[in-house]
């Protein structure tokens, strides 16, 4: 009993949060899809609508979950808003490990290239 009480007050209920966060924004088809086309490159939420198939309240929701966890960028241009991944290689090393945890539970499985490409020199010095 003593050793669980131990374990309990070593946790970060704050960093638990976070994590938690991070991986609602990544366990939903639709963010998912978005994710793979923002790896092709920016968007808009047209764009996204057309390539996603939902209405545009819905792709604008599920880009402000994105936002808020960080994984998506903004940039306001004219009466358009451009979207794109805010840290392409930290997402690929990602998308990569989970396919290397989904293998290793018997599950095959890949996302789109865009987001397993090769990462560069300038990449490899971010840590994940």
């Amino acid at each position: 009993m003593t050793m669980i009480r131990e374990v309990r007050s070593e946790l970060d209920d704050a960093s638990t949060q976070h994590y938690a966060h991070l991986f609602d924004a990544l366990s939903d088809p639709t963010r998912l899809d978005v994710l793979q086309h923002l790896a092709s490159g920016e968007h808009r939420v047209r764009d996204l609508v057309a390539h996603v198939g939902l209405a545009q309240s819905t792709v604008s929701k599920h880009l402000r979950f994105l936002l808020e966890c960080g994984l998506v960028h903004a940039c306001p241009e004219g009466r358009s808003t451009w979207y794109s991944l805010s840290q392409p290689a930290a997402l690929s090393r990602l998308v990569g490990a989970a396919e290397a945890l989904l293998e290793a539970t018997g599950t095959r499985a890949a996302l789109c290239s865009h987001l397993q490409r090769p990462l560069t020199a300038a990449d490899s010095s971010l840590e994940l």
